[in-house]
């Protein structure tokens, strides 16, 4: 008899999603916030038109690039340095495996008991994975870790993802001042429009709603551009 898998769960494991989420939020934001400071401390030392927008397309391509290589390696860094210890943890459990296969087989009946099965049945599964050395191992793993051996995330996947996403992010404010803005006017309406799209968009993996991801994006990146230029602004002010 055939089953309908009725539903499809989101990729929540950290893959290119996680990644790429924070790396596009995260260079609207940064580099945004880095414009707004510097177009703050240009406006108090009386920088305007086309040396306000060099100004500006110099810091933004600068922030940019440097947060783009930064991400990517972070996340480079930080997800391959996860798997390495989660490998380190699998190994130690596959040589426990061969070294005391009646412990391991009476551990794994002992947590299936813990899920609720009763001791005969939970030793009859355990007995029954057992039998397999990579299904005893996988069986282990999940249970005690809480990770699949297949399922571990890429490092070169989410690097990129992350480099890519934060350079795509990172150039939305930017664009008019490339296109001959030179107020920052354009600038904050397509990054006010951006980020209220970009947090609408993440509704979709998530539980909230459009609108309430929209909003609270918009409102965090605004503030985030407003406090740093006033802060720029008085930098600007005492250089």
């Amino acid at each position: 008899m055939a089953f309908d898998i009725g539903h499809e769960h989101r990729d929540v494991g950290g893959g290119w999603l996680r990644p790429a989420v924070f790396g596009a939020m995260d260079g609207l934001v940064s580099n945004s916030s880095l414009i707004a400071g510097i177009a703050g401390g240009s406006a108090a030392l009386g920088l305007q038109g086309s040396q306000l927008r060099t100004t500006l397309v110099l810091a933004g391509f600068a922030g940019l690039l440097g947060g783009a290589f930064s991400m990517g390696a972070g996340e480079y860094i930080s997800v391959a340095t996860q798997s390495e210890s989660i490998m380190a943890e699998i190994e130690a459990e596959r040589l426990e495996l061969i070294s005391n296969p009646e412990g391991e087989l009476k551990e794994l009946a002992h947590l299936y008991e813990a899920k609720g099965l009763n001791p005969e049945l939970a030793l009859e599964v355990a007995t029954a994975i057992s039998k397999d050395p990579q299904r005893a191992l996988a069986a282990h793993v999940q249970e005690e870790l809480g990770v699949s051996v297949e399922g571990l995330p890429s490092a070169w996947v989410a690097g990129i993802s992350s480099f890519i996403a934060f350079t795509i992010g990172a150039l939305i404010p930017l664009i008019p001042y490339m296109f001959g803005a030179q107020s920052s006017t354009p600038a904050i309406a397509l990054t006010a429009l951006a980020l209220f799209l970009s947090g609408a968009v993440v509704s979709r993996v998530t539980t909230k709603s459009w609108w309430f991801n929209g909003s609270r994006q918009l409102i965090v990146g605004a503030a985030a551009g407003g406090i740093t230029y006033i802060l720029g602004n008085l930098v600007g002010g005492v250089v």
